[in-house]
């Protein structure tokens, strides 16, 4: 992938972090799901979304996989695999 899709992906999830609460049927779900799978991490529905704080989520995807998704200090999106 190119840095300017990356670029343009880091964005949208910045956006969408910022729009307040998380309900995984909404498009936000979509959102953290497209950020999930820009990181290559598997993700084949967004079910649950749990908010830790600015720019700081739990997901839980429909085949069980769980991440932590957040922008770090750098400004960076970062997926981790819980």
């Amino acid at each position: 992938m190119n840095a300017r899709v990356k670029g343009f992906a880091f964005t949208a999830f910045a956006v969408t972090l910022a729009a307040g609460p998380v309900s995984a049927d909404d498009s936000f779900g979509k959102d953290l799901m497209a950020t999930i799978a820009l990181q290559g991490k598997p993700c084949d529905q967004v079910v649950d979304a749990k908010r830790n704080g600015d720019s700081d989520y739990v997901a839980t995807c429909k085949d069980g996989h769980r991440y932590h998704v957040y922008v770090n200090a750098q400004g960076r999106v970062v997926v981790e695999k819980l």
